[in-house]
Formats: C-alpha cells, structure tokens, sequence
C-alpha cells in the first residue's frame, strides 16, 4: 500500500468551504480548512485524482521539508540539508516559485535565487553537473513559503495552474477564469438538476464548468500535463487507473445548458471551446441578445453570468444593468440568477433586492456573487398555502 501524505490545495478568496466539500467528496482524509487553502492527506493515487477533479483548485502541493531561517546563511543551509537527488537529476530542469511574507526576508526572488544556488551547488559538489532553471517547462517545480522565520518546501504536483483545463483555446476582451467560474457554479447550488442558462456567455467558460458539473466529468480530463508526470515515480499505469474509475463516474444530463452572446465572434468562440471539451452533446449556443429574449424551458431555470462593467467595454452602466433587472423580472419567472460584478456601484441599478452577496475577487478586482430569485407570480402567492 502507498502510504498517505500530506497535501495542500490552493484556491481563491471565498473558495476555501466548496473545495474542503470536494476534497472530502473525493475521499480525501485530514481534511483542514485554511485561508485560501485547504490542507489534507492522501497517497499517490489520490494526488493524480485530485489533480485530476478538483473543480475550485488552482495547484495542489506537496510539502517535503520544513526549517527556520532567520538569514540568508540560515535559509541556504537549510536548502542545502535536503538530499536533493531523491526529487532531480544533474541533467534536468527545475524552476523555484516564491511567497514570503517575512520582516526577514523582503524579496521572493532573492530566496529564488538562494534556493537555487543551494541546490545547484549540492549537486555540483556531489556530481560535477547541476541541473538549469528552465521557467517554461521545468522537470521539477519547486515551492517555497516563508512565513516569518518558518520555511516549507513544497513540490508543485500540478505544475501550471489548475484553471488551464486544456479546452480553451479562444476567449474574448474579458475571459472568467476556469476555476473562477466553477467556484462560480457550485457557490450558486448548480447540480445538473435543471435547466441553465448564461445569457451574456463569452467564450462559453460557464457553460463548458456547468455540462462538466452536471455530468460528473473530471475537471481536468482535457488537460495536456501535470507536473508529477516528469517525476522519478510517476506511474502510468496508476495514472490510467484512476482516469478509467473517474471516467465510469460521469452521469447522465436530462436538462438542457444553453449559452447566448450578442456578438457573432464570441458565439463562435464559444462553440469551438464546447467542442475542445467534447461537450457539444450538452451545450447550445446562440447569438441572441439577453434583453430580447424570454424564458423558453418549463419548470426551474438557473442562470449564471459575467455581465460586462465598464472598466472593460464601452456600455451604458446605468442602462445596462437597469436592463439586466427589467429582463430578469419580466421575462425570465421561476428563475434563480446569479451574477458576478466587480463594479459594485452598478449594483444599485438592478432594481431587485439580491437574496444572496458573497464577496469574490476577479483576478485584483474585489466582485460580487449577487443572487435573485425570480417568482412564478408574485411572491405573495408563492407563501400561500
């Protein structure tokens, strides 16, 4: 048996609860909630499975070593006392990624820098070679913490962000990230259990996290590598293993996910990102302008969606998002819509009260998760009996 070890799962602000939820889901043992991360235990084969499905991860690390430094004599001693050769050749790459919040150390890249000397001259002394840095690709991604004077070395299993799933290869002025949206979408209650909607769709991100969410597939099946995949004890056959057994989890969707945009080039975009992720048997999109339609599907609708705020298209903002409440509420009844917004003054023109304001970040921007429910009727006589 492989033995358990601990990982640590980082994610955006305001995410740390849906992914403590999915990493318990998926079996995970330990389970710790932190500030944007969430720490837990598991073997090999459950670090090729996280990788793999976690929705709201954007890396998933692996600590090795932890020391205390105080200085830069302590910090390359401490580098130094790892043995190195356990986790890279003298002919290949590595690279060195850097978080210090420390009144002893002020610049990441100066750790960087140490860290690698550290290394590159244990491997000198020992071999006569050294291994490069290589940024692009490296063979071994290595991650460093420094919190005052404590130090933790991790391995970056994941390599590039998680949000990179491997389908989007076209998107527009003002993308939503991948795992932004499926936070998203699991914050908001998606399950697959009823009809969706994206009326503003983009390049289609919340429809492709959505068809993924309602049929069970892996969030991360489509992606090309994982940095484990150039590790001494990558296991392919493992790796296949449990592709297949997450593979004979997908569900069955009975409802229908559509998308609209207004614009001919984001449609399009849409389209070729739902197909990258073999998900066209799941996802129609339109080009159709949100405030000319109205509700076609009977029963419950959820809609998701990003309208624009001005720091990124020339719009009215008043209008635009007056327009977003007249539709909601006139066209759209038996329908629960949420919407993210980083411009929280365009809030007030919506015309309804939100039920629900969480507080997200889109990349720096601090947003709002704002959501309303829209009656059959009028509320009145939904409570009735």
């Amino acid at each position: 048996m492989e033995e358990n070890f601990k990982m640590i799962a980082k994610c955006f602000f305001g995410f740390e609860e849906i992914l403590e939820k999915e990493l318990r889901t998926l079996g995970a043992q330990d389970v710790e909630k932190g500030v944007r991360m969430v720490s837990f235990k598991g073997d090999k084969g459950f670090m090729y499975k996280a990788n793999l499905s976690l929705r709201t991860a954007l890396k998933v690390l692996k600590p090795i070593y932890f020391f205390r430094a105080n200085n830069e004599q302590a910090l390359y001693k401490g580098i130094s006392g790892l043995n190195w050769s356990k986790y890279l050749n003298a002919n290949q790459t590595f690279v060195i990624d850097t978080t210090v919040h420390s009144t002893y150390f002020n610049h990441s890249e100066f750790v960087s820098q140490k860290c690698k000397d550290a290394i590159v001259d244990q491997f000198r002394e020992r071999t006569g070679q050294r291994p490069s840095i290589d940024k692009q690709h490296p063979d071994l991604r290595i991650n460093i913490h420094i919190d005052r004077d404590q130090v933790s070395v991790a391995l970056d299993t994941s390599g590039a962000s998680l949000h990179q799933r491997g389908y989007r290869t076209a998107t527009n002025i003002a993308p939503i990230n991948e795992v932004l949206a499926a936070g998203i979408l699991l914050l908001s209650g998606w399950d697959g259990q009823s009809h969706f909607l994206d009326p503003m769709c983009g390049s289609g991100t919340f429809l492709a996290e959505a068809a993924m969410i309602a049929c069970n597939i892996p969030a991360n099946i489509n992606r090309k590598e994982f940095a484990f995949e150039k590790w001494k004890d990558w296991d392919n056959d493992l790796f296949d293993t449990i592709v297949d057994s997450l593979m004979k989890k997908t569900r069955e969707f009975h409802f229908t996910i559509k998308g609209f945009d207004k614009a001919p080039s984001a449609v399009s975009k849409a389209k070729d990102n739902i197909r990258n992720a073999n998900l066209e048997d799941y996802v129609t999109v339109f080009e159709e302008n949100f405030f000319d339609t109205e509700k076609e599907t009977e029963g419950k609708l959820h809609i998701v969606f990003n309208p624009p705020y001005d720091e990124r298209l020339d719009i009215h903002m008043e209008r635009f998002y007056a327009s977003i409440g007249d539709t909601l509420k006139k066209n759209y009844p038996g329908t629960d819509a949420w919407f993210i917004t980083a411009n929280l003054e365009a809030l007030k023109f919506v015309g309804l009260k939100p039920s629900r304001k969480i507080k997200l970040f889109n990349a720096s921007l601090e947003a709002r998760l704002v959501k309303y429910e829209m009656y059959e009727g009028s509320k009145r006589t939904k409570f009735q009996v």
